[in-house]
């Protein structure tokens, strides 16, 4: 699924986020920058030890949550990996919304700032730490469309969505969201 905003292209694909082709992957990453599970723990094993390596001595404070970092690609196709850290569920009464917006919005200006002319996503904080997959996607594409609306880059922003229960949530945010939109 694609649409327009602007010049640029927002996607959604049903896949393997490690086996993007972009400028720069995004990293579900824990603050800790410590490697995990999920996305995390599949960046690193296809990527690499080498990223790991660079966050210990790029970041030795980690990342605070709603935030992101850049490293190399390591063994990956992409050249970059954004590790971005999303809010822990904890009901959606203390910024959670905002903190993963944050996330997702710093995550495309490193992007810039970097030359990236494509970026994939996951779906932040929709797994492990518990944001209701359907209110992560309204917020991960209002923001990614915010920003192209006012950046007009990067070209291509994808999110890559693992599972098919997640990928039509995002398919019926951005449905709703772009409802009557001409781009």
């Amino acid at each position: 699924m694609q649409v327009r905003i602007n010049d640029a292209a927002l996607q959604l694909h049903q896949g393997d986020i490690t086996a993007e082709e972009v400028d720069a992957i995004v990293n579900a990453a824990n603050s800790r920058l410590a490697g995990g599970g999920g996305v995390d723990g599949a960046i690193h094993r296809r990527g690499g030890s080498g990223i790991m390596q660079e966050t210990n001595t790029r970041y030795p404070e980690g990342c605070p949550t709603g935030s992101a970092v850049i490293t190399g690609g390591g063994n990956l196709s992409a050249k970059y990996v954004i590790h971005a850290v999303g809010p822990v569920w904890s009901g959606g009464n203390r910024g959670e919304a905002e903190l993963l917006a944050s996330a997702y919005r710093r995550s495309l200006e490193l992007a810039v700032e970097n030359d990236c002319h494509g970026i994939a996503f996951p779906a932040l904080s929709a797994g492990a730490y518990r944001f209701p997959v359907d209110r992560a996607a309204r917020v991960a594409l209002s923001t990614a469309i915010e920003f192209l609306r006012s950046n007009g880059r990067p070209e291509v922003v994808r999110f890559v969505l693992f599972t098919e229960g997640i990928y039509g949530a995002f398919a019926a945010a951005l449905e709703e969201l772009t409802s009557g939109d001409a781009g």
